[in-house]
């Protein structure tokens, strides 16, 4: 008898033990590599592009929103455009909310009544004008933004009983963002995801997703060095899709709940939940929910509805953390001195597509690779570089258009037609004719703190490719001698950026700034009856500097 009592409390302690393993699992998971969720809904107080868009409903769309986000036990950041700052109505609704989960600071559209406090002419047509040249701090010089920013945190301060300490907008400018940081010590800020046209705004080529530290005479440009750097880490918005997002730059496919094939479809959240909280991340995953009250209740409701659904239930199994901007811009500062490497990787796509694919960031260059049908292509290079300032540092936009770039070797997006990138292709030859490489799925491993290993198995062999801060490496693991090269072929030669192949360096130039992807290991060649370049491995490996010194 007192056998079987034995048995049963060592059962009992090792049943213990394992489930509590089991529950470890999430948490530890989210110390390695943490999910990031941050809910911003933006306000503004009146919307002059959609008559039925009233006041009343910009405002009773915040308050559902709320009501959703307590009902959900969801905390999150309410940014302001002045307007609605300065609307008692906002003010009364914003500051019952319980501070401990809720965070106030500023939308950087900017309405009349604040530029004209500002002393300031007003050139809108509108109380409130969304043209790049009049609602966004682009369209004013230096010294008139100084004055907008400080009405604004003054107003803000005197309201609410402090400055705001996160800031976000479609696109902010160095300036700004450096004279915030400097005088008023905001802790985050945001921009708009990458796109090309969309409302006006292109951010094309930055660091994808997640968060970065920008340049001081750059803000769209991550730093290389702490020095050079604001240190105010900038979070890219709305969820972009790693795959349909990027294939047609300008295409709106994000988390955003208005969007019906996105954001507002329930299978296509559960896919994109799936893969931001299981799939490997180097570092973290950041993702952006909420909506801005322009898009009102009855457009959002159902999305936002399945979406917060979901993401409680996610907090509450360990498996992300909702925070507020100021919150996750205090880990990132405190985690990181300089913009860290990471990655956002999709194992299994969407429906019945195969594809998959990972995005690589450092703070010296960005890559996307891309798997489909059996292929691999490198998709996308951008090469980063502090000392570039953006075109706004001094100067201001006179149209409805703002434009922010970095270096692009290769842009698959803009290379590529009808939604397919284009990209440096795998390749080998078989009975004298150049095919591309057929394999199987890829795995992802993550490599100290800083880099990403990824094995492709195909019939010649596994192809290891290792993607570090500033340089990538490729080789053939098991046959070294087969016959193998990378090419990129250009649907648009006319877009590439190329200027001189030489055997170590293919010599590029985009906006008045020169530029090289060199090669450490291999060779480069002028490419077979297309644009573009191919590049060959010496001794089985490739291997590529992504520095632009």
């Amino acid at each position: 008898m007192k056998r079987s009592y034995i048995f049963i409390y060592f059962f009992l302690i090792s049943f213990t033990n394992i489930s509590f393993s089991f529950a470890q699992q999430p948490q530890q998971e989210q110390e390695k590599s943490p999910r990031i969720v941050n809910i911003v809904n933006f306000i503004r107080a009146i919307e002059p592009r959609e008559k039925e868009v009233t006041p009343d409903v910009l405002y009773q769309t915040v308050v559902e929103q709320i009501k959703l986000m307590t009902k959900n036990d969801l905390g999150g950041t309410f940014l302001l455009q002045y307007d609605a700052l300065i609307d008692e109505r906002y003010q009364k609704l914003l500051k019952a909310l319980p501070e401990d989960k809720f965070e106030l600071g500023a939308w950087w559209e900017l309405p009349k009544p604040l530029i004209e406090k500002a002393g300031i002419k007003w050139r809108g047509k509108y109380a409130w004008d969304w043209h790049s040249d009049i609602g966004f701090s682009v369209g004013y010089t230096p010294a008139e933004r100084e004055k907008i920013i400080d009405v604004y945190f003054n107003d803000f301060k005197q309201i609410f009983g402090h400055y705001p300490r996160s800031v976000a907008a479609w696109v902010i400018d160095a300036h700004s963002l450096n004279y915030m940081y400097n005088k008023y010590k905001i802790v985050a800020t945001a921009n708009c995801k990458d796109q090309i046209g969309t409302d006006g705004f292109t951010l094309w080529g930055g660091y994808w997703n997640q968060a970065y530290y920008p340049s001081k005479i750059n803000a769209y440009m991550p730093a290389q060095h702490a020095s050079a750097q604001i240190p105010v880490p900038v979070f890219r918005m709305l969820g972009s899709d790693p795959i349909r997002q990027y294939a047609n730059g300008s295409a709106v496919v994000t988390l955003e709940p208005v969007y019906p094939e996105a954001g507002g479809n329930k299978n296509w959240i559960n896919w994109f939940f799936e893969t931001f909280t299981k799939d490997s991340a180097l570092g973290f995953n950041y993702t952006q929910a909420g909506q801005e009250n322009s898009f009102t209740w009855s457009n959002m409701k159902t999305g936002l509805e399945i979406q917060f659904l979901m993401i409680a239930r996610l907090k509450n199994e360990g498996k992300v953390r909702v925070e507020t901007m100021e919150q996750s811009g205090k880990w990132f500062s405190k985690k990181y001195k300089v913009t860290p490497a990471t990655t956002f990787t999709v194992e299994k796509d969407l429906g019945n597509s195969d594809k998959k694919t990972v995005w690589y960031n450092s703070r010296f260059y960005r890559m996307n690779i891309l798997w489909e049908h059996g292929t691999m292509r490198i998709a996308d290079i951008h090469l980063f570089n502090e000392k570039i300032p953006d075109r706004y540092l001094k100067s201001v936009t006179t149209e409805n258009k703002s434009f922010f770039y970095t270096l692009p070797v290769i842009d698959g997006s803009q290379l590529g037609k009808n939604g397919t990138p284009a990209g440096l292709r795998l390749m080998v030859v078989e009975d004298g004719k150049a095919v591309p490489v057929i394999g199987g799925s890829p795995t992802f491993e993550n490599i100290g703190k800083s880099s990403t290993r990824i094995t492709w198995p195909s019939k010649y062999g596994n192809f290891v490719i290792t993607l570090k801060e500033r340089n990538m490496t490729i080789k053939l693991n098991d046959k070294p001698a087969k016959n193998w090269y990378m090419s990129l072929h250009a649907d648009h030669p006319e877009k590439l950026t190329i200027k001189r192949i030489l055997s170590k360096a293919v010599e590029m130039g985009f906006e008045n700034h020169s530029y090289q992807l060199k090669a450490i290991q291999g060779h480069f060649a002028e490419p077979d009856n297309s644009a573009g370049f191919k590049v060959k491995p010496d001794k089985g490996k490739l291997s590529f500097s992504l520095n632009d010194k």
